[in-house]
């Protein structure tokens, strides 16, 4: 590597661990009740680079309230002091804007897709809110890049706001929304709102894989897998005590076939690192069985889960047939598979992500995430959601 490409890596680390004013969240406003007989659509605020003005102009439902890690973050890392930040193009090059927000890609994330589809505005940052509440009433989107079920996972990439933690963060904001508009109206809107969780990957990724603290001597893959859903099952029960009901729950992606992955097992011929994926197939089955529980033990909830590796999978094995030519290799990154070093400047972007699955190590390209956000919605491409999708969820 050249003395120049050295010294653009070390000054792009030093920048992404600049960390920034995380402002406050415990103001709120009056305003009048909702109607009780219809869905509460108070004025949005002046829509930003990371909310623009969704396709359709009536909502199909309130509010979508977005919880987990970088697959959903649209900007919360942007005010913490981390090295798991898109702040800076290339990410977003491709957005509507085509500037970075946060989002880990080259455009659109899943939710933002989803949004659309619910009739609402992409979904702001609870980091990047003014502190009113009545910027959260169609929605606030919690996730933190980084994060995970467990507290510590991803610590040694900075500052990050756990699955735990983002829960906290949603019941302080419905505290807020009670004091604004009462608890009929609050319970109302929030019952009838989509939440959408999409962790657990870094569980793996910044812990189990790495073997932190000598988790793997401890735990065995199916025992881990086992700790990871009965967490993940607590923090969404403490989600349906605060009136939460319709619940999206996705599973984990194939990160045996990330490029990271690809590079770290010398992967010859772009074969994916099968005992990855093994254990991510198993927490899958797990997770699944939890939801199952979930829905029978929670009354009035409902609750799906989403099988990202079985769209993933899919997309890999068709990818001809869904408009990709380059399956392996990110779009943006450094080394083979572009999957040592992480996206970190322009200039090591590819010039089209349109043809590539992967933008960088760990996130796939927008056209990727059109497809699962579509999966999710109603199948479209691959029945991945059980009982039932997301639309069908609505009409039921």
């Amino acid at each position: 590597m050249s003395i120049k490409l050295l010294l653009l890596v070390f000054s792009a680390l030093i920048l992404f661990t600049r960390p920034k004013v995380i402002v406050d969240h415990h103001s709120s406003s009056r305003i009048s009740p909702f109607p009780s007989k219809s869905y509460p659509i108070p004025p949005f605020p002046s829509l930003t680079a990371q909310s623009p003005v969704a396709e359709s102009s009536f909502p199909r439902v309130p509010a979508l309230f977005v919880f987990g890690d970088s697959s959903v973050d649209c900007g919360t890392n942007n005010f913490l002091g981390t090295l798991a930040r898109a702040d800076r193009l290339p990410y977003g090059r491709d957005f509507d804007t085509h500037q970075p927000t946060g989002r880990f890609s080259n455009g659109r994330i899943p939710v933002d897709f989803l949004a659309n589809r619910l009739g609402l505005p992409f979904v702001p940052s609870y980091l990047g809110q003014s502190g009113a509440v009545k910027g959260m009433f169609q929605g606030v989107n919690y996730a933190s890049a980084g994060a995970g079920i467990i507290l510590s996972s991803g610590s040694e990439l900075g500052q990050r706001v756990s699955f735990a933690m983002q829960v906290e963060q949603f019941v302080d904001t419905f505290q807020q929304m009670i004091l604004s508009i009462g608890e009929e109206a609050s319970d109302r809107l929030v019952s009838n709102s989509v939440f959408y969780i999409s962790i657990g990957v870094n569980d793996y990724i910044h812990f189990y894989i790495r073997n932190i603290s000598s988790v793997q001597s401890l735990y065995s893959p199916w025992l881990f897998n086992q700790f990871l859903a009965s967490n993940m099952k607590q923090e969404l029960k403490t989600l349906y005590n605060v009136k939460v009901r319709r619940m999206v729950v996705m599973g984990l992606p194939p990160i045996g076939c990330a490029p990271y992955y690809l590079w770290k097992y010398r992967s010859k011929n772009g074969e994916c690192a099968e005992d990855v994926n093994n254990m991510i197939m198993e927490s899958n089955f797990v997770m699944r069985y939890t939801v199952d529980q979930l829905n029978r033990e929670l009354p009035g909830a409902s609750v799906i889960y989403c099988d990202v590796f079985q769209s993933a999978m899919d997309i890999l094995k068709n990818h001809q047939l869904y408009g990709f030519n380059e399956t392996t290799e990110a779009c943006c990154g450094l080394g083979r598979y572009k999957g040592w070093l992480p996206c970190i400047s322009p200039e090591m972007a590819c010039s089209d992500a349109s043809g590539h699955l992967w933008w960088d190590q760990f996130h796939p390209t927008d056209a990727v995430n059109a497809i699962l956000a579509d999966n999710v919605w109603n199948g479209r491409h691959v029945d991945m959601c059980y009982p039932t999708n997301l639309e069908a969820m609505l009409h039921a």
